[in-house]
This record gives structure tokens, sequence and C-alpha cells, in this order.
């Protein structure tokens, strides 16, 4: 079983790549929810668990989900 989400998301280049940082930074801080980033230049590794629970809940899905929608 695994207890978090990760994904890697490739984008066009560095600023496009902080830009979608920044917008992922803006739905987690209004869900409250902070995920894992990990930024390598046009790669950005978004790593999503609910440390307190010890494991994955309905707000890492919920958040996965808005992200996906970016």
């Amino acid at each position: 079983m695994n207890n978090e989400i990760t994904k890697t998301f490739v984008l066009t280049d560095f600023v496009h790549a902080m830009g979608f940082v920044n917008q992922v930074a803006l739905l987690a801080e209004k869900a409250n929810h902070h995920p894992d980033i990990d930024i390598r230049w046009n790669k950005v590794k978004l790593t999503l668990a609910t440390h307190s629970a010890g494991g994955l809940t309905a707000q890492d899905f919920d958040l996965a989900k808005a992200i996906e929608h970016l």
C-alpha cells in the first residue's frame, strides 16, 4: 500500500515550471495542505501525504485532483 501520491510534471522550461509551482502553492495554501516539491529545471515532482495521519487522506486526493486541473 502506498502512503503517498507522487507525480512528476514536465513543463516547457524553468520559467514555466516555476509558474506551475506558484499555482500549486496557491491551491495548497487555500487547502491548508502542502505538498513536497522538487524542482529540476523543467520538471516538478510533487508528493502528497498527510503525515499526521500516517498516509493518505481525502485532503491528498482533493489537492491532487485540483492540481491536475491546472
